[in-house]
């Protein structure tokens, strides 16, 4: 078995899950391959687009919104859409190099990837089994009109939300979003302080603003920082987002609570280590997690599949959601004072999320492509 594993740029949970599973995919030595499948389009298509959807979701994030809207309006199986014209450009050159490969599965975590795959089935002789990664925790605009051999979704609860957008129900895989395995066992949270440089005292707030820095992040630190103690510490993850990093150590210099950190491969240690989690409610950051067994408050979502997130972790108690730096604050202080809500929460975490997803998906793709 050979696989092919393709994404896009636009939100790093795509590539994530994408990663997972390739992760996985090597671990039991199967050959394996990633790729931004706009590398098939023209030159510079996959930075432009990148740019523009990060640009609208952090800048006009309630235009993102109305866009996503429309989309759930105008999107059914019975015609294509403008999305899949778009990614029809690149097929050819993609099933070819399909072909010259010689994958035997493709994994699609990404729609635009699904789009090419579903031209380049109608028109070519493609051989490969082809699997949709859902990524969120909703059905999202165009998927019905994409065609996998099977689609893997995030929670047996959304089948019938999959099914009635067109997506043929015996295709519909509940296994839950695939995660790094680093991210399905919690160490213990001293011993992991210590190895970071950390002290063991006092109460610890991990601050994580995504790849694209969405939300008022500043708020967020100076409220959740007029009420922890002298001892507790707020840590921000700022990633590669430097003009968010600059504006956070400007407005919070010489504050012994908050440190602010460059971007790490260490983001499942940190959370090993801190008490409650604030993150913006993306789908994969938030299965990640909950598959540790994280407190968690959602910051305010980007409008569209965040606020579907954010309603179905909070809806089941794996989260609560402050819409507002106020809010956020209000509930990071409320978790930390009631060790009793944060176990609830964390065994909501344990029952509604399946940390084995990437395995799970790994075991289906291998048992379809033996008995093709």
């Amino acid at each position: 078995m050979k696989a092919l594993i393709l994404s896009c740029n636009t939100g790093q949970g795509h590539n994530t899950a994408g990663r997972a599973v390739k992760e996985e995919l090597c671990r039991r030595g199967i050959e394996c391959q990633m790729l931004d499948a706009l590398r098939f389009a023209k030159p510079k298509t996959s930075r432009r687009t990148t740019k523009v959807y990060v640009t609208t979701t952090t800048s006009f994030p309630s235009a993102f919104g109305l866009a996503y809207k429309a989309g759930g309006v105008i999107s059914s199986a019975r015609r294509k859409s403008p999305v899949y014209f778009a990614n029809t450009f690149y097929g050819k050159v993609l099933y070819y190099y399909i072909k010259k490969e010689g994958f035997d599965c493709v994994v699609l975590p990404h729609l635009f990837p699904a789009e090419a795959i579903t031209y380049i089935k109608k028109h070519y002789p493609l051989k490969a089994s082809c699997f949709a990664v859902a990524t969120d925790y909703t059905c999202i605009p165009f998927m019905e009109e994409t065609d996998a051999e099977a689609y893997f979704i995030p929670s047996d609860e959304l089948i019938s939300e999959f099914a009635d957008r067109g997506i043929p129900r015996e295709k519909l895989v509940p296994t839950g979003i695939p995660v790094f395995r680093k991210f399905t066992d919690r160490r213990d949270k001293m011993e992991t302080r210590l190895g970071l440089g950390l002290g063991t005292e006092g109460p610890v707030v991990l601050i994580m603003t995504g790849s694209m820095g969405f939300g008022n992040v500043s708020g967020m630190v100076e409220r959740i920082g007029r009420g922890l103690p002298e001892d507790g510490r707020i840590i921000v993850l700022g990633g590669n987002n430097e003009k968010l990093k600059g504006r956070l150590r400007r407005d919070f210099r010489g504050n012994k609570k908050v440190i602010v950190l460059d971007y790490t491969k260490q983001a499942d240690l940190y959370m090993d280590m801190c008490d409650v989690l604030v993150t913006k409610p993306g789908g994969l950051t938030s299965t990640e997690a909950a598959a540790k067994g994280i407190p968690m408050v959602h910051s305010e979502p980007i409008p569209g599949c965040e606020t579907k997130n954010a309603d179905f972790f909070s809806r089941h108690g794996m989260s609560v959601l402050g819409k507002n730096e106020k809010e956020v604050g209000k509930w990071v202080l409320e978790l930390l004072k009631n060790e009793a809500a944060r176990r609830n929460m964390t065994e909501a975490q344990k029952h509604y999320i399946n940390a084995k997803a990437a395995s799970d998906i790994c075991d289906y793709m291998e048992a379809y492509c033996r008995g093709r």
